[in-house]
């Protein structure tokens, strides 16, 4: 028996910041609307689709930062969001600023949620790779304070869900193998991720032109070398000033794009995703009991980064 999830990216246009969460909720019910009347099954929402992309400012008072988190979810303001998947009968994936309360400590993480058709939520999954600085860096045109703002999640898990396996990533962890290979070796058939990346990288502007090429690259090779059907959701378009790309797309395992958006704003794009389609690629070419060699492959977890001399050279192994 095929297995045939229809998933819809959610794709978002600009978001104030003074643009309220039941606005932005408002927001996120018609593209699920739409996506419902398309017989839909599950609609991908970007990363931290209820606000802004708040880490492009530096903020001294932790009210003002804390005023970007959820410290519940759902919450009153998002409860609609959910009654409105139970009503239609559609799973989600949101991106959201976590704060959660964990033994007495105050925790703030860049979260996603699986929402299933009953609008129960069935796995979270906290962003690993964090990207920027830490610091007030006032020479850039905007900041990326994420490593301020964050603490990282600890681990790629999977879910059965939707008829089949299913694992989430978070904007820059789709830049990393180590996100894709972790779900693979769990037998991920679908992995959910949604991002917002300006199209200047003030550290290296000379990657600006080829902003959208990576992030097409590093989601089909994802795809591909891991026999995943892989969702990339954009929230795109000037926000607050900052130009973020587009680019959301649906890859079938095969590594091909198979359904895109084509603006910049609030939009849908859908694919019928047979999860059947990924037995080929993981049973042949990445049949990973057949082929891998992990006794090679040990410096991956050994080190964290290059290692050199005293003289600036390489090690080459140890």
């Amino acid at each position: 028996m095929a297995r045939f999830v229809n998933v819809a990216i959610g794709q978002l246009g600009p978001i104030a910041r003074s643009e309220t969460r039941p606005q932005v909720v408002v927001r996120l019910k018609a593209l699920m609307h739409q996506a419902s009347a398309m017989g839909c099954d599950l609609i991908v929402y970007p990363e931290l689709a209820l606000t802004t992309f708040f880490p492009r400012w530096y903020m001294a008072e932790q009210a003002e930062i804390d005023s970007f988190f959820e410290r519940e979810m759902p919450g009153p303001e998002t409860q609609p969001l959910f009654d409105l998947a139970r009503e239609l009968g559609i799973g989600f994936c949101l991106g959201y600023a976590e704060l959660s309360l964990e033994q007495g400590r105050a925790h703030r993480y860049n979260t996603s949620i699986l929402v299933d058709r009953a609008g129960a939520i069935v796995a979270k999954y906290r962003k690993v790779h964090l990207p920027g600085h830490a610091e007030h860096e006032p020479w850039r045109r905007f900041q990326h304070l994420e490593k301020r703002y964050f603490e990282p999640g600890e681990s790629f898990d999977v879910v059965q869900a939707f008829g089949g396996v299913l694992g989430m990533a978070i904007c820059n962890d789709r830049r990393w193998p180590e996100t894709y290979r972790v779900m693979g070796l769990q037998g991920v058939e679908l992995i959910l991720i949604g991002y917002n990346t300006p199209v200047h990288n003030p550290p290296a502007p000379e990657h600006d032109d080829l902003s959208l090429f990576h992030n097409q690259l590093v989601l089909q090779a994802g795809a591909y070398q891991n026999g995943s059907w892989v969702v990339g959701v954009a929230k795109a378009g000037i926000e607050e000033g900052v130009d973020q790309i587009g680019g959301s797309c649906i890859i079938a395992p095969s590594g091909e794009i198979v359904a895109a958006c084509t603006t910049k704003g609030d939009e849908i794009a859908l694919a019928r995703c047979d999860l059947d389609l990924c037995n080929s690629y993981k049973r042949t070419t990445f049949n990973f009991d057949v082929h891998r060699q992990p006794s090679a492959y040990g410096m991956i977890v050994e080190r964290k980064g290059v290692r050199l001399k005293a003289d600036g050279t390489l090690f080459a192994s140890d």
